[in-house]
């Protein structure tokens, strides 16, 4: 047991000092030259298995899960009952089929144009272990349905995760791919860059009828992961013409967030902290200037992260704020000269935006320097920033953005048109591996990879910190 534990540490320490070598994030700029073969951007039709009902009457459906506080030791379970409000509890426990706890959630329901939607369930679990897997059961008797989902590490910097990255999904075959492939990628939480279920492409009760479909399209997923929603223009769903002028009704009533959590005045800008990683979500359709609740929120949000206890800081947004793709171009330009200068004093490591429906991700670059009268309007190259990345790519049915900026600006490392999704695995304090996967002909194809080294960590003295610390355990590990 001894000489095991001390080749473990053994391990770690050897990894680390490897990690502590500074790696160039990515190659040279590159737009790829890959054209796919897609499947139509059409969405999938009403009667087919990707939306299928759930057996028995008013049986759960569209069940999803987010995460219920700030430190991921609770979970919000949302679902759907069809005919009636039914039974609104959850049984839960840590064996299969054996639920020791029932709690109460709430229910509501509301109306869209005349559509009416199902009775629609939130219940928080609190007070969850850490890195636990626990089995939930919702609805009754012969209806009701099982699932199960797995608490992430304790806070800690040196926490290792994987987060899935998923933007513009819709509900097209191309939709599907990406799902399936994401759901291959052993990743354990999604982060979800906004633009759902492109039900505002519809009209009148075919608004309401295609976010149901969604719902049970995801649910394969949703129930099982978190998802960490962040909402895109997809979600306003500003109709006058059907007397429907409330902005984000429908994704408000179906999709919880932990906002309150983090001081939160609105559901569309919050914060959690899930395992060695501090993520911010930001609303690129809400007010954020001066002065405004978002604006003030998100400056005393930076201000609680700590990097000793989870060094990783990620930041979700829809709108890109660089972005070389006709497609929304400079969309992000209003945001990027708010926020930005934030995000290279707390050192961002990467923020992850959608929108656009293509991939592309940057070298780290600012544009801090520019104002109206210096003339200095160019992004330079810059340590201190994040790294931006655009995976916009889901699959929705408004297809591809294929016409790309020439030439490539210096900031974009790489860009393609092609559906897909990322993953981030966050490997320890220092550094995690990143992957975007292209959906090649249904295959999911590693196309971009880089090492992303950690904003905090990777300064000089922080660096010397971390390896007088490791010394330290191996001098520990020889006297053993």
């Amino acid at each position: 047991m001894e000489r095991r534990v001390q080749t473990m540490l053994l391990k770690f320490v050897l990894a680390s000092f490897v990690l502590l070598v500074s790696i160039r994030d990515g190659s040279a700029g590159i737009t790829s030259s890959f054209i796919r073969s897609e499947w139509p951007a059409v969405d999938i039709p009403l009667d087919h298995e990707a939306f299928a009902v759930p057996k028995g009457y008013n049986a759960p459906q569209q069940v999803h899960i987010t995460q219920g506080d700030y430190d991921g030791k609770a979970v919000i379970i949302s679902w759907v009952t069809p005919d009636e409000p039914g039974p609104n509890h959850v049984q839960y426990g840590t064996s299969e089929s054996k639920f020791q706890t029932s709690l109460e959630g709430t229910v509501t329901n509301y109306t869209f144009y005349e559509y009416k939607s199902g009775y629609i369930h939130h219940c928080v679990i609190e007070g969850l272990e850490y890195k636990t897997k626990y089995y939930y059961r919702i609805g009754s008797g012969d209806s009701s349905r099982e699932f199960w989902f797995e608490t992430p590490p304790k806070v800690d910097p040196d926490a290792s995760y994987k987060f899935g990255i998923i933007g513009d999904l819709g509900q097209t075959f191309n939709s599907l791919s990406t799902l399936e492939h994401y759901i291959q990628s052993g990743a354990e939480t999604v982060l979800f860059v906004g633009d759902l279920c492109y039900a505002d492409r519809y009209e009148y009760n075919d608004v309401g009828l295609r976010w149901d479909t969604w719902g049970r399209f995801v649910e394969r997923s949703t129930a099982y992961h978190p998802w960490i929603w962040a909402a895109g223009n997809h979600e306003i769903d500003y109709m006058p013409y059907m007397g429907e002028v409330v902005p984000f009704k429908n994704f408000l009533y179906r999709y919880t967030t932990p906002y309150l959590a983090s001081n939160s005045s609105n559901p569309l800008w919050y914060a959690v902290r899930r395992a060695s990683a501090h993520i911010i979500v930001l609303s690129s359709y809400s007010p954020f200037v001066k002065y405004t609740p978002q604006y003030m929120w998100l400056q005393e949000e930076l201000k609680r992260v700590d990097r000793e206890k989870t060094p990783w800081l990620i930041v979700l947004m829809h709108v890109p704020l660089y972005n070389s793709n006709g497609a929304h171009y400079m969309e992000g330009e209003s945001m990027r000269s708010v926020f930005e200068s934030w995000f290279i004093k707390y050192k961002v490591d990467v923020i992850f935006a959608g929108h656009v429906h293509a991939y592309e991700r940057s070298y780290r670059f600012s544009n801090i320097d520019y104002n109206i009268t210096n003339g200095n309007r160019y992004p330079l190259p810059d340590k201190s920033a994040p790294v931006y990345i655009t995976v916009g790519d889901g699959g929705n049915q408004e297809g591809l953005a294929s016409k790309f900026l020439d030439p490539q600006p210096e900031y974009s490392a790489f860009r393609e048109a092609s559906y897909g999704h990322s993953t981030l695995e966050i490997k320890n304090r220092t550094h995690a591996i990143y992957h975007w996967n292209r959906n090649d002909d249904g295959k999911k194809v590693p196309t971009d990879s880089f090492v992303l080294h950690n904003q905090y960590w990777g300064s000089n003295r922080r660096r010397r910190k971390l390896k007088h610390f490791l010394l330290t355990v191996m001098d520990e590990i020889a006297d053993m």
